[in-house]
């Protein structure tokens, strides 16, 4: 057995990035979701086993096929239906070269999991399962379930999938349009849980951000003319560059307009910047693009005063009117207010109430635009309730921070 970690962790590496197309072509060929992943674990539990030893096989793709292939066929003939082993005789096919573009198996496994009939929570846990290589345990403790409720979501998400008898395959036409808009979200969902964690007391969870950027790169890869499959890139690379920056020494939260922009990270922000140019003149503008257009916005000044507030608010402008998204008027509500002044950012928030029952967002956007109003007493009143509703802990201390602020009599 080799002792140099280096080719441990390049073994580690690899069989990491070659899982999701394992298991979908064996999915493909099984047509059982379940059965295709227990043979995946069984090759790569071999690998992890006999690489070490004998070294990695020239094709190590074909190798993980072929020996989950093998599993396949093992379980196959421990059935006593006949049918069920006709079914499953097709794994013994030669294991065949990747495919390419939108025929990539790992792309049909992302779709797959993206599945109409399941809801995000779900169709989350099981991407992060099945494409991302996470294991349950892994995933609870990212998403903060516990790991016995996960392996049941998982689970009953896969029992959805079979039930709906759908082959695997890539969706055509208007199905892969209404797809590959649910892989997205799925996407951002994951890495905005991951760089903003919307409870517990982590500020943000690396392995969710991480994968994240990971999954969309591979969707990228695949679909690199898909303007808005560019445009989430961009989005997750521009915001993610700022991350370094975001935290103090003790882990409190530190506001965009206060962080030491030296501290971003410049290589995500130039590739960021690239692709959010390549996309936009492609014409068939999405709300990610925007997004990330937002995003390098801000990434563009190199101080705070210096950021162009008045290309930020048409931005949010043009994504209000796109996405008609509460949370966007927010923002842009933000935007108001430091072109036009904090009452102008406030009248935007008065419709919000019924929209945004029960997120503590608007309370503290209220607190800030009545802080900078020089209203202290409703600024007070809107950062407390604010703090009081949050679940993350990293925003209800810096929010309890800024009320404390405002009660002490010689604060500024």
């Amino acid at each position: 057995m080799t002792d140099d970690p280096a080719d441990d962790h390049a073994d580690e590496m690899v069989l990491r990035d070659l899982a999701p197309q394992v298991l979908g072509a064996l999915v493909r060929r099984s047509g059982d979701f379940a059965d295709a992943e227990d043979a995946v674990q069984d090759a790569l539990l071999a690998a992890a086993t006999q690489w070490p030893s004998e070294g990695r096989p020239d094709n190590p793709r074909g190798w993980l096929i072929q020996v989950g292939s093998r599993r396949l066929a093992d379980r196959a003939r421990s059935e006593s239906s006949r049918r069920r082993r006709e079914q499953e005789a097709a794994v013994l096919q030669p294991a065949v070269p990747p495919r390419v573009s939108g025929d990539d198996d790992s792309l049909t496994l992302l779709f797959l999991c993206c599945h109409p009939s399941l809801t995000p929570a779900s169709a989350i846990a099981l991407t992060l399962r099945a494409v991302g290589g996470l294991s349950t345990a892994e995933i609870g403790r990212a998403l903060l379930v516990p790991e016995a409720t996960m392996a049941q979501r998982i689970s009953r998400a896969k029992q959805r999938i079979r039930a709906s008898g759908e082959p695997f395959r890539m969706p055509t036409g208007s199905d892969f349009t209404d797809r590959l808009r649910s892989v997205l979200q799925v996407l951002y969902l994951i890495f905005n849980e991951g760089y903003a964690s919307s409870s517990g007391a982590q500020v943000e969870r690396l392995e969710l951000s991480g994968e994240a950027i990971r999954l969309t790169r591979l969707m990228h890869d695949l679909l690199p003319e898909d303007p808005e499959v560019t445009g989430l890139l961009a989005l997750m690379l521009l915001t993610d560059a700022r991350r370094p920056a975001r935290t103090g020494d003790d882990g409190h939260l530190i506001p965009l307009s206060e962080q030491d922009r030296t501290r971003w990270d410049q290589a995500r922000i130039i590739e960021g910047v690239a692709l959010i140019s390549a996309a936009l003149p492609q014409g068939r503008l999405g709300e990610y693009q925007v997004q990330a257009a937002i995003a390098a916005v801000h990434d563009d000044a190199r101080l705070a005063a210096e950021t162009d507030w008045a290309q930020i608010l048409a931005l949010y402008g043009l994504l209000e009117r796109m996405t008609g998204n509460p949370v966007v008027r927010l923002n842009r509500a933000v935007a108001a207010a430091m072109v036009n002044g904090p009452q102008a950012g406030l009248e935007l928030l008065v419709d919000l109430d019924g929209q945004l029952t029960g997120n503590h967002r608007l309370d503290a956007v209220r607190g800030h635009l009545q802080e900078m109003a020089g209203d202290r007493v409703a600024a007070l009143h809107h950062y407390r309730a604010a703090a009081a509703a949050t679940t993350s802990t990293a925003e209800r201390d810096y929010l309890r921070t800024r009320a404390s602020r405002l009660a002490t009599p010689t604060a500024g």
